[in-house]
């Protein structure tokens, strides 16, 4: 697309005060393309087959009054002239549109996924991470309470019981989690989104991502999208209500976007209730057409109380039941957050060159055990070439780059006096380096084969002193070193068909909660805790037609050093190796009309749609000394996700759906004890045409079952082991939009 297609509007730029209304905002209602209305809507899609890009088009300085919406053309042949420079970016230079991205994401030899907003954004209540990340196969993510959620991608952190381990989440391209390694889910707006990129393990290279499970991306929309203005109202059980606003607009070189959202929940538990109010907001300038420089702006205040893990038999006959604890000391998490960035893109013919900086301030106020006060400091920077060409002949795209992320983290834990700042129990500062060089390159040995391999090199560094000896001193500090290859192949069958494989490793650096200490247990300080390793190997396909889209991989992760479950006490695990350990499994999506032609005929017939994500995960121990080959705890084995959505080319829309664990999972590694398994029935309606306006109504597990949701892991656990979350009872949620 020609970067002179630009639009005239007259910039909107929202006053963006605080996020503190009461009634503010909810959901920005994205828009369909012609095609995506003519299909009922697939929650994932296949990424499109991979393509080289048209011969760049002449520039024009011309600007027009809107933005072309961009469709799903048909990929070329890898034999095209290639230059990615031009094509691959527009109308905003920065931020790649959904069909680029999909695109640009295809591009990999493994396993990876793109959700655009509009697969769940106008037909769900899109509370959680959940709800954007349900139908992608691999992905296991079942809340806990408010935003709080227990993610993981092909087994990665299951001993994690609290915060985010394994996967690294980026917002903009700019990291969410913490410079020692977790992440929440509290920053995380859904309503923000014009779409999130997915990257399975290694496959997440680009990021310097060093973790088991890989990467999000979480991309938000600039003034140069369409539909940059919108309004929407959602409500529901359990006293959900939200309310979101989005605005934006160009003026020539100019554009901006900022979407903000409050929200509030009394919870279907006690001592759940919450309160979110977030703000994203970007604003971009085109210095030449083949220059961009974008400032991005994320601020979040949240609330929330936790009602904590209660025994099997409290999670399914009591669901609504807190634990005691929580209540007597009034647990809580609450966060601040401001993150700030800067992104420029550089065009030239066949390479585009991106580098930014960006710092994140958190404080995060968190009475549990102790009353938890961090004050988080983060911040770095990014650099990334992307040079895509022919050389003798062959086409050859390379990708390589550097990412810093520091971060300093003043940690201070007092005693939590019912909810309330008691004594000084413990302080230390810490501080986390990660500098992650990385390079890739794709050699098209043939039109439609492409030969990959690529590195990254990662050096990290821990440090903390501890600023409380009066039970010791527990000062330290460690230093990386990791080198993570990878190898594999990526085959153009068709140009809606491909297929792939590679072997890749992977490193993940513990953090300073890594460590286990009293009570009979071994003392094992986080400066002996080491790097967890796993070589991965993978095979699989994709593709995406009219009437098909499917998603097929095997993989298997041979994995040394696995930060695992290995001693608790008092009920909470603590995380330290494991020998040797196995992750393999099969990840399986598939989106089919089943019938077309039902009520209406013609170019844009009605269909009856099926969408299927399945997961089979088979995580266990490999000879370890103290547990075996037992299963490893935290997954189900199998778990399905499903939906049968009748609709027609008016808009209009209706199908059931559910979510299945037919086989209940170990909660221990020592395998004595088991969550239950559930099946949830679903329902919803709406009419979405594409046009201004969008409304549904959606009702969750119909049949009111009693289910755990998530779990907590424990090396051994008991009958009355309380490790157990349970599930929310019968829901049903309704919202309107608009957009302009």
């Amino acid at each position: 697309m020609s970067s002179a297609r630009l639009r005239s509007r007259r910039l909107v730029l929202a006053q963006a005060t605080a996020l503190v209304s009461t009634c503010l905002v909810s959901l920005p209602a994205i828009a369909q393309s012609p095609r995506d209305r003519t299909l009922p809507p697939v929650t994932v899609q296949a990424p499109d087959q991979a393509r080289p890009v048209a011969p760049r088009a002449p520039r024009s300085t011309a600007r027009t009054s809107r933005a072309v919406r961009t469709t799903n053309p048909a990929p070329l042949p890898a034999a095209a002239p290639v230059d990615s420079a031009q094509a691959a970016r527009g109308p905003a230079l920065t931020v790649l549109t959904v069909q680029q991205a999909l695109a640009d994401i295809q591009q990999t030899p493994g396993g990876v996924a793109l959700v655009p907003a509009n697969a769940y954004r106008n037909s769900t209540v899109s509370n959680t991470i959940k709800d954007i990340l349900d139908y992608v196969p691999g992905v296991f993510a079942q809340p806990k309470w408010g935003d709080d959620t227990r993610l993981s991608i092909r087994g990665s952190g299951l001993s994690r019981n609290f915060h985010l381990r394994g996967v690294q989440l980026y917002m903009d391209g700019i990291p969410v989690n913490t410079a020692d390694g977790y992440g929440d889910f509290q920053e995380i707006d859904p309503t923000a989104y014009n779409y999130v990129a997915v990257y399975k393990g290694a496959n997440a290279l680009q990021f310097g991502a060093n973790s088991l499970g890989g990467a999000i991306n979480f991309v938000t929309k600039t003034g140069r999208d369409p539909f940059p203005n919108g309004v929407s109202v959602d409500a529901g059980a359990f006293g959900f209500r939200r309310l979101q606003a989005n605005a934006g607009g160009v003026n020539g070189p100019w554009d901006g976007y900022v979407t903000a959202s409050t929200q509030a929940a009394e919870g279907f538990r006690n001592h759940s209730d919450g309160e979110a109010h977030r703000l994203s907001a970007n604003i971009g300038y085109q210095i030449t057409p083949d220059i961009e420089t974008r400032f991005y702006l994320n601020a979040n205040h949240v609330r929330q109380r936790i009602p904590g893990s209660v025994t099997k038999t409290s999670a399914l006959t009591s669901p609504e039941t807190a634990a005691a604890g929580n209540i007597a000391l009034d647990q809580q998490r609450n966060i601040d957050t401001v993150r700030l960035a800067n992104k420029t893109t550089i065009r030239f013919d066949n390479t585009v060159v991106d580098f930014g900086a960006f710092g994140v301030d958190r404080h995060l106020m968190h009475p549990i055990f102790q009353w938890l006060d961090y004050r988080y400091q983060d911040y770095g920077g990014f650099a990334k070439v992307t040079d895509d060409r022919f050389i003798g002949g062959y086409r050859n795209r390379l990708v390589a780059g550097v990412n810093v992320l520091n971060g300093r983290l003043d940690n201070k834990q007092y005693v939590n006096l019912a909810g309330q700042k008691g004594a000084l129990a413990s302080s230390s500062l810490d501080k986390s380096t990660n500098t992650t060089f990385y390079i890739e390159d794709s050699f098209y040995v043939l039109r439609n084969v492409a030969l990959v391999a690529g590195t990254q090199f990662l050096h990290a560094t821990r440090d903390r002193k501890d600023r409380f000896l009066s039970d010791g001193d527990g000062s330290g500090s460690t230093k990386f070193d990791l080198w993570s290859p990878k190898a594999g192949l990526l085959w153009d069958i068709d140009p809606t068909w491909q297929a792939f494989g590679n072997i890749s490793r992977s490193a993940e650096v513990p953090s300073f909660g890594e460590s286990s200490s009293g009570m009979g247990i071994p003392t094992i300080p986080f400066t002996s805790i080491r790097p967890q390793r796993a070589t991965t190997y993978e095979i699989g396909t994709r593709g995406r037609r009219p009437d098909l889209t499917w998603e097929l991989t095997g993989y298997r992760a041979e994995i040394k050093d696995e930060l695992l479950c290995l001693y608790s006490a008092f009920g909470n695990c603590n995380v330290t190796n494991a020998d040797r350990s196995v992750h393999q499994g099969i990840e399986a999506g598939l989106g089919v009309a089943l019938f077309k032609n039902l009520f209406e005929r013609g170019p844009a017939p009605d269909r009856l749609w099926l969408n299927m994500a399945y997961t089979l995960n088979d995580f266990r121990f490999d000879n370890d000394a103290k547990f075996g080959n037992n299963l490893l705890p935290g997954a189900p084995r199998h778990y399905l996700r499903a939906e049968l959505l009748y609709k027609n080319p008016n808009g209009f829309y209706v199908g059931p759906n559910v979510e299945w664990v037919p086989q209940a999972y170990y909660v221990d590694s020592a395998n004595t004890l088991q969550t239950e398994p559930y099946a949830l029935l679903g329902l919803k309606a709406g009419i979405d045409n594409g046009g201004p306006y969008s409304i549904y109504i959606e009702g969750r597990n119909l049949t009111n079952k009693a289910y755990i949701a998530s779990a907590s892991i424990i090396d051994k656990a008991n009958a009355n082991s309380p490790l157990f979350e349970p599930g929310t009872g019968r829901a049903v949620y309704a919202g309107f939009k608009a957009r302009w």
